[in-house]
């Protein structure tokens, strides 16, 4: 039997699994809500749907796998908002949904540990409405559900390094604050995990083993390009957008034990050090 993947909101990390499986003769659909980024998909062998507008119960009828990465709005999830009825009525259907939510739920915990049993305290708005719509997702009777918290996306196309070359990279010192980062190639070798070793009721952590301040970030990206390091500048008194300042707002360490002790994955990128010079390398090579 061929498997199909219906991605809904199928982007940056949707797309990083769909290179993975397409190779394998998996079907991949995925939706978007430009037309543009439809043709983009169709070019890369994902069969593309206008959502919302298209007629999703064809491609929810032919999928054995679903992932969403669509974030909830102020109506919550946008996914369930529309198909919750027609999802709950195959949840029998598929072998495996995953969910891709935020290390946000978390809340802050002031530069400490967390893991996937810690409890949900999402502090921002972004944050509430995950964990709202993780429940939502969770409360659909025998849906084979597994969640990803998602730490700090990068990879191709979304480094520092374009920021420090302009000049508008930003070293904010905040003391005590860290972030947890993931390279987009392990987000997508840790479904691929979880899609061949499904554990029904599952959240996992994805991100790699070394949170960091973001100063040291912007500054070794900087020394990679051979450019001046910009300068220091306090959290205080910088000036700052109410939605940049809030991502300061938490700070905590996050463990991903549990996709290599469970899932087997062996980080391609365990740091933000190896992950950058993957990129700046790439870069360079003109890939």
């Amino acid at each position: 039997m061929t498997c199909a993947l219906l991605s809904f909101g199928h982007g940056y990390s949707g797309q990083a699994l769909g290179r993975l499986l397409l190779p394998r003769d998996w079907r991949v659909i995925g939706t978007t809500r430009s037309e543009d980024k439809a043709v983009s998909l169709m070019q890369s062998g994902v069969e593309p749907r206008i959502w919302p507008g298209a007629d999703m119960i064809p491609a929810l009828d032919a999928a054995t796998h679903l992932l969403i990465s669509a974030a909830p709005g102020e109506d919550g999830d946008p996914v369930l908002a529309q198909l919750e009825t027609e999802i709950a009525k195959r949840a029998g259907q598929f072998a495996w949904v995953g969910y891709l939510s935020t290390t946000g739920v978390y809340g802050d915990h002031n530069g400490d540990w967390v893991d996937e049993n810690t409890p949900l305290t999402p502090a921002t708005k972004r944050g509430i409405a995950r964990k709202e719509a993780e429940a939502a997702w969770a409360a659909i009777p025998d849906l084979p559900l597994h969640i990803f918290r998602l730490a700090g996306i990068y990879g191709p196309g979304r480094g520092p390094f374009s920021k420090v070359r302009n000049g508008t990279a930003r070293r904010i010192i905040k003391p005590g604050q860290v972030f947890s980062r993931t390279h987009v190639a392990d987000i997508a070798r840790v479904l691929d995990a979880s899609i061949k070793h499904p554990n029904p009721g599952a959240a996992y952590n994805v991100c790699d083993d070394d949170p960091a301040p973001p100063e040291d970030v912007i500054a070794y990206a900087a020394e990679l390009l051979g450019m001046p390091v910009p300068i220091a500048e306090d959290f205080a008194t910088a000036e700052m957008s109410p939605m940049a300042r809030s991502f300061y707002a938490e700070s905590k360490k996050v463990r991903n034990d549990r996709i290599k002790d469970e899932l087997g994955v062996e980080l391609l990128y365990p740091d933000y050090k190896s992950g950058l010079k993957a990129l700046f390398a790439a870069e360079m090579a003109g890939e």
